[in-house]
């Protein structure tokens, strides 16, 4: 009797015991698949544009490869069908500005820009906003911009995250770490922007008189990467993660 109960008292403690096991396991593979899917979710956000980023980097070799005359001849053409179809919209440009042609030929120009790595030397974005007079809309319209333009460094960043996993000089995990830090950080980029440069500004009167003014701004992108480099390393650090050791060599600086 004595010993029936010392098997059952024993019987209880391996239950206890696998119950507690169990407990743990589960915890456990939540935590896991929690995990998983937080990289899953991230990785997704940049590797589902993989096409995409290939179509641009694609087409910016074989600017890269142009001629100073096949360049010139594109960037005229190219500017030649926009102002036509800005000039048939309405648009025009303020008295003592440059001509609207001129403005976009400049844009254009810097935009084809590339550096060995094919990343832009300049990050640029457009905006446009409605005022009822011109400064207001202008203003309005440049914080746009920013605020563009911070969206616009997050994408290169996200091309040229992809492009080191590509060459295989970043994990997978690693890379949906620092593009969940990328995608976390637009504010602070937008905050650290410096001083750019209007490429294009011109405006329309609408049928209420309201002045509608479009901007193009542009930003040099070794400012644009230490922007983005400060924005991403906050945000790594808070997460406790030495990644950000790893940022210059991604970025290029």
């Amino acid at each position: 009797m004595l010993l029936r109960l010392h098997l059952w008292e024993i019987v209880g403690k391996i239950g206890i015991f696998l119950n507690n096991l169990l407990t743990l396991i589960y915890c456990s593979m939540n935590k896991f698949i929690a995990i998983a899917m937080g990289l899953l979710i991230a990785s997704v956000s940049v590797f589902g544009q993989t096409s995409d980023a290939k179509e641009i980097r694609k087409e910016r070799q074989i600017i890269k490869k142009m001629s100073k005359a096949e360049l010139t001849s594109k960037v005229d053409k190219v500017t030649k069908k926009e102002a036509k179809r800005l000039k048939k919209e309405g648009w025009v440009v303020s008295p003592g500005a440059l001509p609207l042609e001129k403005q976009l030929e400049r844009s254009y120009l810097m935009e084809y820009e590339y550096d060995e790595n094919l990343f832009p030397k300049y990050i640029m974005a457009n905006a446009q906003s409605i005022g009822e007079n011109y400064d207001a809309a202008k203003t309005a319209a440049t914080s746009l911009a920013i605020t563009n333009l911070a969206g616009q460094i997050q994408t290169e960043v996200f091309a040229l995250v992809e492009n080191t996993v590509a060459n295989q000089q970043l994990s997978a995990e690693d890379a949906a770490s620092i593009t969940e830090s990328v995608m976390a950080s637009k504010n602070v980029i937008m905050q650290s922007i410096g001083r750019t440069i209007v490429v294009v500004e011109c405006y329309r009167i609408l049928s209420n008189k309201n002045r509608e003014v479009m901007v193009r701004i542009a930003y040099n992108s070794d400012m644009a990467k230490q922007a983005a480099k400060k924005a991403i390393k906050e945000d790594l650090k808070k997460k406790g993660d030495d990644l950000h050791n790893k940022l210059d060599d991604i970025l290029g600086l």
